[in-house]
């Protein structure tokens, strides 16, 4: 029976982004009649304009051009082709069609993210980045969007496609801290992104250049505890980021090396433990994972991946009512995670609880409609019931 862990198994690439949106567009020119100014913008005839159609195949018909329709299709055009030779007329255009349209589509963006519309979400803030090439907003959104689709996917066990969204949010903050001026929010944010990839030391010194250039004392008094923490509980040893590479580039026996050289130093930090936990659970070695994992859990191992990781050693015990109640513990913290959801409901199968087992699955697929886990063990379920 597969069970879901924290690890990092691959899964295919996604096709690029924007290939297909850009092939349903088609460029039209205007006779000089149909241009009029638009204010204090006067439209060129000779430069052709984009129009979105339905599907590639499709004929334009020019009984449905409208101001709307060309604006769609310029923004199309800037999401994902923003270096178009024509990209500065058609910004001049869209913003003379539509003045306020930096916070409307900001709004709707920000809403289509939260409803998890994530690939309607992503084409606004890049269009709006495209737009606005000069202004951080709509770049800091598509960072945070493309952070919230890799921890979804890595809840989901599809690895492939989370790097591929930290990639994106990682391309997206290195353009956002390179800008003059500096972006304080863009500091702050990605100084918890570089955390998440366990770069604690490019963190920290984001961290601090929050502290010397943001405005919000609140922001800035989380910061200065953070970057406390980081050098107090052994976080920027280097032991930690060796450790935690060779495990990832599965060298466990290295990385349990650096893992106690480093707990050495820093006995009471519970991350150092999960390193020890998480080597010995890829080498099989269930008790010795299950000893570690419960000292990082005793230690007070934040989110639930050392809980996740404990009641996988456990199950391999055969200890299952014990793995169940971390899993229990772990979706207390986190109620939607799914990968959680679906590994209590490969819990209740081992149990036998059919019923409950398929609660479990339906509730994954209410949040997420495309895992795949939930969806393998739903139809494996049904079809043994047919």
């Amino acid at each position: 029976m597969d069970y879901t862990s924290s690890g990092t198994d691959s899964e295919d690439e996604a096709s690029r982004p924007g290939d297909a949106a850009l092939k349903r567009l088609v460029f039209i020119e205007l006779p000089n009649a149909l241009t009029r100014d638009i204010g204090s913008f006067a439209p060129d005839p000779s430069i052709p304009l984009p129009v979105e159609i339905g599907v590639e195949s499709e004929r334009f018909d020019p009984r449905r051009l409208t101001a709307e329709a060309v604006v769609a299709g310029m923004l199309r055009l800037l999401a994902w082709n923003p270096a178009h030779e024509h990209a500065d007329y058609y910004r001049g255009f869209v913003k003379a069609v539509k003045p306020d349209i930096l916070v409307e589509l900001s709004q709707a963006g920000i809403a289509k993210a939260q409803a998890r519309d994530w690939e309607i979400a992503e084409e606004i803030f890049r269009a709006l980045a495209g737009l606005f090439p000069a202004a951080p907003e709509p770049l800091l959104d598509l960072a945070i969007l493309s952070e919230d689709r890799a921890a979804a996917y890595t809840e989901s066990d599809r690895e492939a496609l989370a790097e591929e969204m930290d990639e994106r949010a990682f391309d997206a903050y290195k353009r956002l801290l390179a800008m003059e001026p500096p972006f304080a929010p863009a500091f702050f944010n990605a100084a918890f992104f570089f955390m998440r990839r366990r770069n604690f030391e490019r963190a920290a010194s984001l961290f601090e250049t929050y502290i010397k250039i943001g405005d919000d004392e609140e922001k800035k008094a989380r910061a200065r505890e953070i970057a406390q923490k980081l050098g107090e509980h052994g976080y920027l040893d280097n032991l930690f980021k060796e450790a935690y590479d060779f495990i990832r580039l599965g060298e466990e026996r290295k990385g349990l090396e650096k893992a106690a050289e480093f707990l050495e130093r820093h006995p009471e930090v519970w991350n150092g433990w999960f390193l020890v936990g998480w080597a010995n659970r890829r080498l099989g070695l269930w008790e010795e994972g299950k000893a570690a994992f419960e000292k990082a859990v005793a230690l007070g191992a934040e989110g639930i991946d050392a809980l996740n990781e404990l009641s996988i050693c456990l199950v391999e015990l055969g200890q299952i009512h014990e793995a169940r109640k971390a899993l229990e513990k772990a979706l207390r913290v986190e109620p939607e995670n799914i990968k959680i959801i679906s590994n209590l409901g490969a819990i209740a199968l081992k149990q036998g609880r059919r019923d409950e087992a398929a609660g479990f699955f339906r509730t994954a697929l209410e949040i997420d409609p495309g895992d795949p886990a939930a969806k393998n063990w739903l139809a494996q379920l049904e079809s043994e019931s047919d």
